[in-house]
C-alpha cells in the first residue's frame, strides 16, 4: 500500500493559517477597486512591449561622395521607387552606383524591364534595389560596405536614359525612401529637388575624367603605375601634398594613395568639392 504523506502539526497550522488570510486578501482587493471606481481611476496593467519592424539601417545616397544628384518618380513607377540623374554637370551615365548600406549583394538581370540590377540584403527584412546598370562590379553574393561600388550607371532594360532607379523594400513592401533618416519628397520631374551625397563608406571616393595616370608618388615625375580609363570607384588609404595639378581651371596639391591600384592621384581627379578630403588620414 502507497504511504501517504504525513505531516507536521506546524505545517497544519501554516496551512490554516495561509486559508484564514485569503479570504481577507480577496476583501482588501474588491475594497481597493471600489475605492478606485469612485475615484474614476483604473488598476494599471502590466505593460507589455510592443512588437515592431526590425529599424532600418542609415541609408545614404546610392551614387558617390560629393556628388549632387536630382531625382523623380512617375506614376507608372513599381513600388515606392525613385529615378536618380546628376545635377552637377557630370555624366550619368558610367557613374559608379554604390551601395546606401552594408549588406549581401546578389546580381540579377531582366531585359524587358529593371535590366541589369543588384539587389542588397541588408538584415531584419531590410533590402535595396538598383535597377538599370550597364554593368556589374561585384561578384554574386559579395559583402559589400557602405558606399562601395556595386555597379555603374546605365540604361539596361526597359529606361530610357542612364539614371538610378532605386528602391528600400522591408519584408518586399516597398518603402518611403529615407537618406540619412529623413524622408525624401517624391516630386513629378526632375529639377525639383537636389540630394548631394555623403556617402563616403569611410573612405570610398570615385574618380572623375579619362585617362588619369596612377602615380608611384605625389610628383608629376613619379613612375606611372597604372591608368584609370574613366570615371572609377577608388578607396583612399590616405592623403598628402605634392606637387601642385591644375585641370578645368583649377589647382590642387593634395595627393590620394590609392589602395587597390597601389599608387597616388591628385585629389583633383577625385570627384569631390573639397580640396582635401573630409575623414582620410594623412600619409
Amino acid at each position: 500500500m502507497p504511504r501517504r504523506p504525513r505531516h507536521s502539526p506546524a505545517a497544519a497550522r501554516a496551512s490554516a493559517d495561509a486559508a484564514a488570510r485569503r479570504p481577507a486578501r480577496r476583501a482588501a482587493a474588491v475594497v481597493l477597486a471600489a475605492l478606485l471606481a469612485l475615484l474614476g481611476l483604473t488598476a494599471a496593467a502590466p505593460a507589455q512591449a510592443e512588437a515592431g519592424p526590425e529599424l532600418a539601417p542609415n541609408f545614404k545616397a546610392p551614387f558617390p561622395c560629393g556628388q549632387q544628384w536630382t531625382y523623380s518618380h512617375h506614376s507608372a513607377e513599381v513600388r515606392r521607387a525613385l529615378d536618380f540623374i546628376r545635377s552637377d554637370g557630370g555624366s550619368t551615365a558610367g557613374t559608379p552606383t554604390v551601395a546606401s548600406a552594408a549588406g549581401t549583394a546578389t546580381r540579377h538581370s531582366q531585359p524587358s524591364g529593371a535590366g541589369n540590377y543588384i539587389v542588397i540584403d541588408h538584415g531584419g527584412g531590410w533590402k535595396t534595389y538598383y535597377f538599370h546598370l550597364a554593368s556589374f562590379s561585384v561578384a554574386d553574393g559579395a559583402s559589400v560596405a557602405q558606399g562601395q561600388q556595386v555597379g555603374v550607371t546605365g540604361s539596361t532594360g526597359n529606361s530610357s536614359g542612364a539614371h538610378i532607379h532605386y528602391e528600400q523594400l522591408l519584408n518586399g513592401v516597398g518603402q518611403d525612401i529615407r537618406i540619412n533618416g529623413s524622408a525624401l519628397p517624391y516630386p513629378g520631374s526632375y529639377g525639383q529637388y537636389h540630394l548631394r551625397s555623403d556617402n563616403c563608406g569611410n573612405t570610398n571616393f570615385t574618380t572623375w575624367g579619362s585617362g588619369v595616370r596612377v602615380r608611384a608618388d605625389a610628383r608629376l615625375d613619379a613612375p606611372v603605375v597604372t591608368t584609370l580609363s574613366g570615371p572609377t570607384g577608388v578607396f583612399v588609404e590616405c592623403q598628402k601634398q605634392g606637387d601642385p595639378v591644375t585641370a578645368e581651371g583649377y589647382t590642387n596639391d593634395w595627393w590620394s594613395r590609392l589602395r587597390d591600384q597601389r599608387g597616388f592621384i591628385s585629389n583633383i581627379y577625385i570627384d569631390h568639392p573639397d580640396a582635401k578630403l573630409p575623414g582620410v588620414p594623412l600619409c
